[in-house]
């Protein structure tokens, strides 16, 4: 298993240092979600799904790490953002954004991964599970939640699932901690938790000085068998 230093010094050194390629990815409901492909062709795929604040290339340094651990990762820019169009992309609370999410999953299946996992932060995250729960066994691996729990049932999740949240975050309804928990109590296993101390809400945790530590315990996730 890759430790993030040797992953780090793997990054440095390569030459392309996972260069992305753009695609456009047909969704069930008619729409097309465009994505950033970071990594060369191989088993090992991951679906990166951004926050409500932020967009596919929000992932850059994350999917560059992961490229250079030898998985393929895709992030998308959901239905309203960017490029991507689908029905109901007015209202990103409403719209069938997991539609987008099972779009990338089945494009990796497609072009050779022998495995998916989806990484999603807030909203992202919320697709992300949603996503686990909609799809057929065994198309999504492993699912880690940034700050975030499925909004469908979590006792429904076909996959594993990694939750992480800091123990502080919050929104105007208080600290997002104890409804993560009691998601995080429902789902079936396998499953894990880790709170990093501190406030940083989901993909923001990579800015602060535990993110070296969140993103150990991903690659650490990932690559268990």
């Amino acid at each position: 298993m890759h430790t993030l230093a040797a992953v780090i010094v793997a990054l440095l050194l390569s030459e392309g240092a996972a260069a992305q390629k753009a695609v456009s990815l047909p969704t069930e409901d008619g729409g097309v979600v465009y994505a950033d492909v970071y990594g060369e062709q191989g088993d090992r795929g991951i679906v990166l799904a951004h926050g409500g604040r932020s967009n596919k290339e929000s992932w850059q340094e994350q999917a560059r790490t992961l490229a250079a651990a030898q998985f393929r990762a895709l992030a998308l820019d959901f239905r309203g953002c960017g490029k991507s169009r689908g029905p109901g992309q007015s209202d990103s609370m409403s719209a069938r954004l997991h539609l987008d999410v099972l779009a990338a999953v089945r494009n990796l299946r497609k072009t050779g991964a022998k495995s998916v996992s989806v990484i999603g932060g807030s909203r992202g995250g919320g697709a992300a599970g949603n996503a686990s729960i909609a799809s057929q066994p065994g198309e999504i691996d492993r699912l880690i939640l940034l700050g975030a729990s499925p909004n469908g049932p979590a006792d429904k999740l076909k996959s594993s699932t990694f939750f992480i949240v800091a123990r502080d975050d919050s929104n105007e309804d208080g600290r997002r901690l104890p409804r993560i928990q009691m998601q995080f109590k429902k789902a079936p296993e396998p499953k894990e938790p880790i709170i990093p101390d501190g406030s940083a809400h989901a993909q923001f945790l990579f800015q602060t000085n535990r993110g070296e530590r969140v993103m150990r315990e991903i690659l650490r996730f990932l690559s268990a068998k």
